[in-house]
């Protein structure tokens, strides 16, 4: 039975018993939402060091950049092997048949190339926050250097060339990217 509350004035079974109330699990409950619900708007920091810089941690950004990675990935591998999968279909293929091998053209180039874009995500943010670690400091110069070592890690079991237009390909694209964020910062009101 629930608990129900009674006006002080009111007589319970046992009249001798006056020391005794019953327990009201709600009766705290009684303020405003506003004093309930006052949540802090900014980050908090355990350590004062961590709220002077304005970036996240090397294990974040390589979380980040990782599955960022395999996500646009495995999502783009999923579009090309839904097209090379309906593009294999049969006219003699059952409704099944088709179904499976759009299906696994799906799963195959989604897994390959979420793992590629994976890796180099990886590579990207070791060399990145490698870069901060020893420069002391977070500019574009870290962004450009971190990329330029991805594309040439990456393509380093191809032979050297690959490897230096792999880097310079890594270099520029990264370049072009960060000159791009602060483009939309400095023009486009967000």
């Amino acid at each position: 039975m629930a608990y129900q509350p009674r006006a002080p004035n009111q007589s319970s079974g046992d009249e001798n018993d006056s020391s005794r109330r019953l327990y009201n699990p709600y009766q705290d409950l009684q303020v405003p939402m506003q004093t309930l619900y006052k949540l802090p708007t900014s980050p908090e920091y355990l350590f004062p060091e961590e709220s002077r810089a304005q970036r996240r941690s090397w294990g974040e950004n390589l979380t980040y950049y990782t599955g960022i990675g395999y996500l646009a990935g495995a999502s783009a591998g999923a579009a090309k092997g839904f097209v090379s999968g309906v593009k294999s279909i049969e006219s003699t293929d059952t409704l099944k048949l088709k179904i499976n091998r759009v299906l696994n053209g799906s799963g195959h180039a989604g897994r390959q190339i979420g793992n590629r874009c994976g890796i180099i995500g990886l590579l990207y943010a070791g060399l990145e926050s490698g870069m901060v670690a020893f420069r002391d400091t977070d500019d574009v110069i870290n962004s450009v250097v971190a990329g330029l070592g991805t594309g040439a890690l990456y393509k380093a079991a191809a032979g050297p060339r690959s490897a230096a237009v792999a880097g310079a390909i890594g270099g520029v694209l990264v370049g072009l990217a960060v000159t791009g964020k602060q483009a939309l910062k400095r023009y486009v009101p967000i």
